[in-house]
């Protein structure tokens, strides 16, 4: 992959009311509500959702002290800010997930939910996400999984080109990637962490299901059968509960730091009152509207 992948941007999309709130997806809501709530710790001191975009998971980390929300677009994050609120105990910062602005060994738990599938260099994202963790910090990782039942049958029948057992990823439309979890998994291990728990969702996603079955009943099917994800892997969306091994891959920045630089990695950014300036490569990170920005089309 190239040093700088391409990024999806959902910069003015009304991704959260057409797909979440008038979407029909209640019932995927409420079984990614139960991963998390079985998978992350009860508590905790600061969290980074990473593509938490309109803050749709954010009040389920209740137990952390504070969240910081990460999204490439500032639209996303403003319509979580009308959620959240602008309060102490949430950051907003407007970045790419490939360049995380934070200090090395910042964060004690860490979450991507629904973000990975638009990553064209996963692995990359996922050496990210392990720089700002602390060692022994939690990380949990959605993804869409190509190996799943639907995709087989589809596939043994030939109404579909791409072989779901194929290891590499599948891009079926621009930047949505569908990832084999023996590949997903090898990725997370290459990139400093252990693989603790895996937990599979969304096993009666189908539209028909949806409309006969009550909601309710459906969300009780599926968190029975979630377990089943430690040992086999065959629904569209797997969630992995991992910890980051060993000690950081970088030194630690001093006490106290937090922003680094996204360009040139300083971490002495002085804050301006309307921006952060790098004392390094004198970059200028501005903050909209509550928000950090550290994307370099849009900062002055």
């Amino acid at each position: 992959m190239t040093d700088h992948p391409p990024v999806c941007d959902y910069e003015g999309s009304q991704y959260q009311t057409k797909f979440w709130d008038s979407g029909e997806r209640a019932y995927e809501d409420r079984t990614e509500a139960r991963a998390l709530a079985a998978l992350l710790p009860r508590r905790g001191k600061l969290l980074l959702e990473v593509g938490a975009g309109a803050g749709r998971n954010t009040a389920r980390y209740a137990g952390f002290e504070r969240v910081v929300l990460l999204d490439y677009s500032r639209t996303q994050l403003q319509q979580a800010q009308q959620r959240l609120g602008r309060g102490e105990r949430y950051i907003y910062v407007a970045a790419d997930g490939y360049r995380l602005p934070f200090v090395p060994g910042l964060f004690d738990a860490a979450t991507m939910i629904r973000v990975i599938h638009h990553m064209a260099d996963a692995p990359a994202a996922l050496r990210q996400v392990r720089a700002v963790l602390q060692p022994g910090g939690t990380f949990i990782l959605e993804f869409a999984n190509k190996r799943n039942l639907k995709a087989i049958v589809r596939w043994l029948l030939g109404r579909q080109q791409w072989n779901p057992f194929d290891p590499a990823p599948v891009e079926f439309a621009a930047l949505n990637f569908d990832f084999h979890p023996r590949m997903m998994l090898a990725a997370l291990r290459a990139s400093g962490f252990d693989v603790q728990r895996l937990r599979t969702l969304s096993h009666f996603r189908l539209g028909l299901l949806k409309r006969l079955v009550p909601t309710s009943v459906l969300v009780a099917l599926d968190v029975f059968l979630q377990p089943t994800g430690q040992l086999f892997q065959l629904a569209p969306s797997v969630f992995v509960r991992a910890q980051a091994a060993g000690d950081a891959p970088a030194p630690p920045a001093p006490a106290g730091k937090f922003f680094r630089c996204p360009v040139c990695g300083g971490d002495e950014l002085k804050n301006n009152g309307d921006h952060l300036r790098c004392a390094q490569c004198d970059r200028r990170w501005p903050m909209r509207d509550g928000i950090y920005v550290f994307k370099e089309t849009d900062d002055d």
